[in-house]
């Protein structure tokens, strides 16, 4: 029988970031065997994520980075299963390393297959899960680039947004953390009027006018009043339309041309728990 040592668990907590009780017992079944101790934690990870695969995981971090250069970032959610574990320090510098790794991968698939500290991002997931007990997944998974990129996490991270600016101008930096401040609080449902869906459109022209025809308006008015609940419905929806919520004298298009007159907003990405 292998003798465990204080330093072997403390060894094996800082590769794994299982509890100090489990590594111990994983050495000892293992008979201080580390990769052996390393497979037993993650065989418990995997039971323990089949037994809570039908679970809710609505709470967890929202996280937002930009790589140096600022032209790409990433947002992404690690999710959990209650509000403890998600404003846990442990658990949110977890998935700022995750939104970290993230940053060099196209898509969700290749960041959860990729390597993070000696196995996948997928299997880290899966060892966490055993780890605190609870079902961890990456759920949201959103890359923006531009000419310079921004990035704003709302306090506790419940939200994270990416935005994406047409030009590295002076002043850029907060310019786009402002418009990213914007997209938390008012939730835009597009960048503008092109990016919302014709069936929106279509479906809030309906609406508009069965108010309209309830109010007694005749039905030859009804086109054109529609067309400016229409126009109401996009300044309050789409991101440079709505009215700055630092200024409300002005929009956020005219916010940003303020900035500098050629510069535009050209995307955002904004992701939300719950």
């Amino acid at each position: 029988m292998a003798t465990i040592t204080a330093a072997d668990v403390n060894k094996l907590r800082t590769i794994t970031g299982a509890g100090m009780m489990d590594c111990k017992k994983a050495l000892v079944e293992a008979d201080g065997d580390f990769d052996l101790a390393i497979e037993n934690l993650r065989k418990k990870g995997q039971k323990v994520a089949a037994n809570r695969s039908d679970r809710e995981s609505t709470e967890g971090a929202a996280i937002a980075v930009v790589n140096a250069d600022k032209t790409s970032g990433v947002v992404i959610t690690l999710n959990c299963e209650t509000d403890f574990v998600g404003k846990n320090e442990g658990f949110v510098k977890l998935a700022t390393d995750l939104a970290n790794q993230a940053l060099n991968y196209d898509t969700k698939e290749a960041f959860l297959a990729s390597d993070f500290n000696g196995i996948t991002v997928a299997d880290k997931l899966i060892e966490q899960t055993g780890v605190i007990g609870e079902k961890i997944e990456i759920a949201s998974f959103e890359r923006l680039s531009g000419a310079f990129v921004g990035s704003y996490i709302h306090a506790g991270n419940k939200i994270a947004v990416l935005t994406a600016l047409s030009a590295n101008v002076e002043g850029a930096e907060e310019a786009a953390r402002n418009v990213a401040m914007q997209a938390a609080a008012m939730n835009p449902i597009a960048l503008d009027e092109a990016g919302v869906d014709a069936s929106i459109i279509e479906k809030e022209i309906e609406i508009a006018k069965d108010q309209l025809r309830q109010e007694g308006k005749p039905e030859a008015m009804l086109d054109n009043i529609a067309k400016g609940k229409i126009q109401r419905f996009y300044k309050d929806n789409t991101l440079v339309n709505q009215d700055y919520i630092k200024d409300g004298s002005m929009s956020v298009a005219s916010y940003i041309k303020s900035v500098d007159g050629g510069l535009t907003v050209t995307g955002f990405k904004r992701v939300a728990l719950g």
